[in-house]
């Protein structure tokens, strides 16, 4: 070190340059090892920002796919629903049409009937 200490335009010796660079070595080496452990620790939470991150979207999957499977049970009773209404419709015209089918073909017996005696001569 310089023997004036605090001269500052006092020339640099080739000892106090060798000190100065010995001291900046330490330093730069101390903000290496400073990085390094700032980079190892930012690398760990990336990784369980990451980790968190995948886990999140895994359950947002699942939220969303247990939504989408409400929706189509919702969907599918409605339709179901309507197919009945339809299904009861159906069969209340089945039931009318075999109703007058019916009474078609008795008008039609009774018909037949009087035409016969109609046509058949009177027993003598």
């Amino acid at each position: 070190m310089n023997v004036m200490g605090n001269d500052r335009n006092a020339p640099a010796t080739k000892g106090d340059l060798e000190d100065l660079e010995t001291r900046l070595k330490g330093e730069i080496s101390g903000v290496e090892s400073k990085i390094s452990g700032l980079e190892t620790r930012l690398k760990g939470e990336m990784s369980e920002v990451e980790t968190r991150l995948k886990a999140e979207m895994s359950e947002a999957e699942a939220r969303l796919t247990e939504k989408m499977r409400d929706m189509q049970t919702e969907l599918l009773h409605a339709f179901y629903g309507f197919t009945e209404s339809v299904q009861s419709r159906f069969k209340a015209q089945d039931d009318t049409e075999a109703g007058l089918k019916h009474r078609l073909t008795v008008l039609e017996t009774r018909l037949l009937d009087v035409e016969r005696r109609l046509n058949t001569p009177p027993a003598a």
